[in-house]
């Protein structure tokens, strides 16, 4: 955080004075970086003499932006202003100095100021303006410069930057060999598995010129990514009532790659969901259809939307709250500007605010088709009987609240047990060799939930685990 000091007349900038500390204090990209000390609002009443307290607030800065306008403003003993002291301890101190001329002649100007001009002219080179508007946009375009000079404005998608001080040691070949499967068996990706991971990566656009992870091969193979994206998180939330309202039932913090904290994520929302079993006619086979009380493809395209287009900048993290009446997904960020959040509902181009991050999720079928996750979100509601999801930007976060809907549920727990195992059972008689994923997709039910009856099927010796850990299926027995 850089600390920038203002020095003028106050009388004569009060109001630039005012408009530029609250625009830093306000503007998404200076609150992060800039914190701006100006003298009337930031001092409260001390016994202390006020030279004393401009130069030591001076001494903690980084930044020194110098308004000099007419008025050369109180003289002290030795005849020299606030304004000059602070532009000559600035100096002395080798802090970085921005100055700011308001009017482009001499006219009306001070004798003294005039003197004090000469001699910041003679030593750096200063803006002049005409009026105070123009006087602030030029503060914010050397403001900008700033952040441009430290790298702190990106020229391109956060995903698409380079992970500064990230090496290929970083990243996972664990987990780029379980995307490799995945992605071959969901989309037919061409590579194999032993592919090396810098081949891996430029396949996929995530490095940069000089071998250096871009953020989005962090994120989705690192080793560790919180340890470079802290905030790289989702809190999930259960709550009692329509509300909140405490206690909590139950409270989780998920982590890990994003792929990892999808799944985590959609499996803590649906084994709280409620459960329904719709008649054996109108089921596939012999098994009963299950479902939940909101669709599983619905949970899973609301929080993976949360998760791959959020703002990885932010200091909040993607936030899943289960209601009694609704699902809250709240994201860091908001949409594409050339996506219109009232027709989100609608067909609408595919603008996705971190590209890598989102492909990298299609190739693994956690989105299904690029640019129409949320259109898709709202036809399975509107199909199932669901009111119309609501979607908002609010405070630079993006919230969309399922709302869920009451079924006749089975009289028992167990009987609900008995036929989601009945259900899986039949699937893999249906589909011999069928892997982990391919259950998860085809029942939809969490890939927690359905490898926990896999182990109960197996103990039951009525279905059997044949070939390799990464490569086998599921057969059933006799």
């Amino acid at each position: 955080m850089k600390r920038i000091f203002v020095s003028s007349v106050q009388k004569e900038f009060a109001e630039v004075r005012r408009i530029l500390k609250r625009y830093v204090s306000k503007n998404p990209a200076y609150r992060r970086l800039f914190d701006t000390f100006v003298f009337e609002e930031d001092v409260v009443a001390s016994d202390r003499r006020t030279d004393e307290v401009y130069l030591a607030e001076l001494a903690k800065c980084d930044i020194y932006i110098g308004l000099i306008g007419k008025d050369y403003g109180y003289e002290d003993a030795d005849g020299v202003s606030p304004t000059e002291r602070e532009f000559d301890e600035a100096t002395r101190l080798g802090l970085k100095r921005l100055v700011f001329v308001l009017g482009r002649t001499s006219e009306g100007r001070h004798p003294k100021e005039t003197v004090f001009l000469n001699k910041v002219s003679s030593d750096l080179i200063r803006a002049r303006c005409d009026d105070n508007a123009t006087l602030l946009m030029e503060i914010y375009a050397s403001l900008d410069g700033l952040l441009v000079e430290n790298g702190a404005y990106r020229f391109g998608p956060f995903d698409a930057s380079p992970c500064e001080g990230a090496t290929l040691k970083d990243i996972s070949k664990a987990k780029i060999r379980e995307f490799i499967v995945t992605a071959k068996m969901k989309r037919g990706l061409p590579l194999a598995q032993n592919t090396p991971v810098e081949k891996f990566l430029n396949h996929f656009h995530l490095l940069s010129s000089d071998g250096t992870p871009f953020n989005s091969a962090i994120l989705l193979f690192g080793r560790d990514p919180q340890a470079w994206f802290l905030t790289s998180q989702v809190k999930c939330v259960e709550w009692p009532t329509p509300e909140r309202c405490k206690p909590i039932k139950d409270h989780r913090i998920v982590q890990g790659t994003l792929f990892e904290m999808a799944d985590a994520a959609v499996s803590f929302v649906l084994d709280k969901l409620e459960k329904w079993i719709g008649p054996r006619s109108t089921g596939t086979g012999a098994a009963a259809p299950t479902g939940f009380d909101i669709p599983y493809e619905v949970v899973k395209e609301a929080i993976v939307n949360g998760i791959a287009h959020r703002d990885y900048t932010s200091t909040g993290s993607v936030q899943v709250e289960l209601f009694q009446d609704k699902l809250l997904v709240m994201s860091p960020g908001k949409p594409h500007p050339a996506v219109d959040i009232v027709h989100l509902d609608k067909s609408h181009p595919s603008n996705p605010v971190n590209p890598l991050i989102a492909d990298a999720l299609y190739q693994t079928g956690h989105i299904e088709r690029l640019g129409t996750g949320l259109e898709d979100l709202f036809k399975t509601c509107r199909r199932e009987g669901l009111p119309k999801p609501e979607v908002e930007v609010r405070g630079g976060t993006f919230y969309i609240t399922i709302f869920r809907k009451a079924r006749k549920l089975s009289p028992s727990r167990e009987t609900i047990n008995e036929t989601i195992n009945e259900t899986i059972n039949e699937t893999i008689k249906n589909h011999p060799g069928i892997s982990l994923v391919e259950l998860v997709s085809k029942v939809g039910k969490s890939r927690a939930s359905v490898a926990r009856i896999l182990a109960v099927l197996k103990r039951e010796s009525l279905i059997e685990y044949r070939g390799s850990k990464k490569t086998g299926g599921y057969y059933a027995k006799g």
